[in-house]
């Protein structure tokens, strides 16, 4: 019976798992129950899934998954926090929670199928969200034609300023 329900919980494991876009493996040993709610409040917020699992439970996953050399990543308490939906978002999660609370400590991950250092992980928490991306690229693809705007104005008042040729709205007003 115990076998069966091991063997089950692997399955159901695999079955969450293989939807999954990142992990991210954490140590969560010492933190507060305060601590502890709070950082399972903002995963659930950002759509990550986060749960502790035996380690030995996890190498049967991962070997069913076809990822290997995680071995080390499973030593001591194993948390794993996970997303189906968001790539970036339980390395954005788990590194804030790291930088907030020194008892949080974060082991390593998988990132696209392939096994992921703490830098790596780390590296994909730094990417900014989806939003400021597309905000950036909208900016970056403005600035040219708001700087000629700016410049175009800047040069019609200098002339206008200088006597030069006058602005249309003043002759205009001299032509009424």
């Amino acid at each position: 019976k115990i076998l069966e329900a091991k063997k089950k919980i692997v399955a159901d494991l695999v079955a969450s798992y293989k939807e999954a876009q990142s992990f991210v493996f954490v140590d969560a040993r010492g933190l507060t129950v305060e601590q502890d709610t709070a950082l399972r409040t903002e995963m659930r917020k950002n759509g990550v899934n986060y749960k502790v699992v035996k380690n030995t439970t996890l190498n049967l996953v991962f070997k069913e998954l076809g990822i290997e050399g995680l071995d080390e990543m499973f030593k001591g308490p194993t948390a794993v926090a996970y997303s189906t939906e968001d790539m970036m978002a339980p390395a954005k999660v788990s590194k804030k929670f790291a930088d907030d609370f020194e008892k949080l400590s974060i082991k390593g991950g998988i990132i696209e199928g392939k096994v992921a250092t703490v830098a790596e992980v780390e590296a994909l928490a730094a990417v900014p969200s989806k939003d400021v991306l597309l905000s950036q690229i909208v900016y970056a693809l403005l600035f040219p034609i708001t700087k000629l705007a700016m410049l175009t104005k800047a040069t019609a008042e200098k002339l206008e300023a200088e006597g030069g040729v006058a602005a249309p709205a003043a002759e205009e007003a001299k032509a009424e």
